[in-house]
């Protein structure tokens, strides 16, 4: 086993990430098995409580556990499956240091950061090797050199490759060389601090990567190489791409860092074939077709909210050969100016995950929109909630119709709180998590998309439809195609009169890949790209 930890430093959001989901990619295509986990060194358990303004979108795994939405990143770009062992964070890590102390497992011993939270973190490195085998396991730790909260985590990584041996631990470094317009350079100081910064903790790093705006030419990188005390050709130039984050894994290969970390690492692999990389990377860059999706959302104006949103769409786009142009619409701008303004010209319309009531009459208005004049509509979770109420109110007469989530006095809670939860207390993990099985309706919208009766998918959610209503609701044309397979949780809902018309109670988003776009989003994108503004007769 070979380890790769991950730092950065100078700012936050320089892309470790996308920086070491990247390097992933390519060992992937050398033949290796790669391992992606992430240290977080905040005091959450994890971000599932998190305000989507403080962290961006919460990431959910096959086994339920809430996580960073750079997990996201590690799935999408490669083969590997995660659980809640690739996330760790401070608040787990001392909140397991505290019950060995209860226990009496330490003996009496004085707990201190080190070596009991140290240790702590190392034993997650291995335990995640031990676990799930593989080659090579990349660790990104999150925030910045420097950080008081991250020095545990540092500490930790610097004693694991002290343990482990020199050719088996590489330490990756991402860094900004910023471009000083008034001047009309780059900038090495910023670089030369935090890498001094880190040596003081006692790590040298191996490799830097350097996150820039401008080209890096030979007088910087050997700049960087003499104050940083790393080979030239480890300064790696991480420009910003132009058109994809995709496009980074092709990027940092003609910098040659995966050849790198194969030599340093010892291990001998063939070049990567990129060719499926590359063509979809065309696809995406040089689309033939383009649809106009409109997602309305209450956190529209973070990108991070609807990461895995804006991701699959990009990947059921490309699959269809087509660019799909976002376009990002607040909720609360529809309830004040009404649908049409924001809405009309559209080809496809998105409602997306969310919990409040803030902004959801914008949302159910969208919804109407989108029914009324047969455009291409896809619901997730709260979206296919909104898509329940929207149609209990406006086709099925049931007037006050909401959720309880939002209205505890509504006459008609046609989404209610799921019988599980009734007793919960605690928000952080509580909802209902992770894969579930769902039974699709042959001969339904979702029977066709799948193309099987039987899927699994990831949820997070307190709230579902009230089976009450499914009656109801039915017999005025709204079908319920796929459920729990004991029948009692609809998790699909669709409208067949309508071109596309279908809300899941899942997060499809989670599933998309590059090359394997997820059915829905590919079906949705697919119909919103031959929307061209006039309603079928059906409709």
């Amino acid at each position: 086993m070979k380890y790769i930890f991950v730092t950065g430093g100078v700012v936050s959001s320089l892309g470790k990430g996308l920086a070491a989901s990247s390097l992933g990619t390519l060992l992937e295509h050398r033949g290796l098995k790669v391992i992606m986990q992430k240290f977080d060194p905040y005091l959450n358990i994890d971000p599932g409580t998190m305000n989507p303004y403080e962290h961006g979108e919460v990431y959910v795994l096959d086994d339920g556990a809430e996580t960073d939405l750079d997990l996201g990143h590690y799935e999408r770009f490669t083969h590997t499956n995660l659980s809640k062992l690739n996330n760790l964070t401070s608040g787990q890590v001392y909140s397991t240091v505290l019950e060995k102390e209860r226990a009496g497992k330490y003996q009496g011993s004085t707990v201190q950061v080190i070596p009991h939270v140290t240790n702590e973190i190392k034993a997650r490195v291995h335990e995640v090797a031990e676990k799930m085998g593989g080659d090579v396991i990349i660790t990104e730790i999150g925030g910045t050199v420097g950080d008081i909260e991250g020095l545990p985590f540092l500490e930790a990584i610097r004693q694991f490759g002290h343990e482990v041996g020199h050719g088996n631990v590489l330490y990756i470094h991402t860094t900004l060389v910023p471009y000083i317009k008034a001047a009309g350079e780059l900038k090495t100081k910023p670089t030369q601090q935090s890498i001094a910064k880190l040596r003081e903790i006692g790590i040298g790093p191996h490799i830097i990567l350097c996150r820039t705006e401008m080209p890096l030419d030979a007088d910087v990188r050997h700049k960087i190489s003499l104050f940083c005390n790393v080979p030239i050709e480890a300064v790696i130039e991480v420009r910003d791409v132009k058109h994809s984050i995709y496009e980074v894994p092709l990027k940092l290969h003609e910098e040659r860092l995966d050849d790198m970390v194969c030599k340093f690492l010892e291990l001998p692999t063939p070049q990567p074939d990129l060719t499926s990389w590359r063509k979809f990377v065309q696809r995406v860059i040089h689309p033939t077709h383009h649809a106009r999706i409109g997602v309305v959302g209450k956190y529209i104006e973070l990108q991070d909210a609807y990461k895995s949103i804006y991701e699959a769409l990009t990947h059921a786009g490309a699959a269809n050969d087509c660019k799909v142009d976002i376009v990002r619409i607040d909720a609360e701008s529809i309830e004040k100016a009404g649908p049409d303004l924001y809405l009309n010209g559209l080809q496809g319309i998105l409602i997306p995950g969310g919990f409040g009531d803030r902004g959801t009459e914008g949302k159910i208005a969208a919804a109407r929109y989108a029914r009324e004049n047969c455009i291409p509509f896809f619901g997730v979770c709260l979206g296919m909630q909104i898509a329940v109420i929207e149609y209990a109110r406006n086709v099925c007469g049931l007037t006050g119709a909401s959720s309880l989530e939002f209205d505890k006095g509504t006459p008609h809670p046609v989404i209610s709180l799921m019988e599980e939860q009734k007793k919960v207390i605690n928000l952080g993990g509580t909802m209902r998590l992770g894969t579930w099985v769902t039974d699709l309706l042959a001969g339904s919208k979702a029977y066709d998309l799948y193309q099987s009766a039987t899927i699994t998918e990831r949820h997070r959610h307190r709230y579902e439809f009230n089976s009450d209503y499914k009656e109801t609701l039915e017999s005025n044309g709204l079908v319920i195609s796929g459920t729990s397979p004991n029948g009692e949780l609809a998790e699909i809902v669709e409208i067949p009169t309508h071109p596309f018309f279908v809300a899941c109670q899942f997060h499809p988003e989670f599933l998309s890949k590059p090359n394997h776009p997820h059915p829905i989003f590919h079906g949705f994108v697919k119909a919103a790209m031959n929307h061209h503004g006039t309603p079928p007769p059906t409709c």
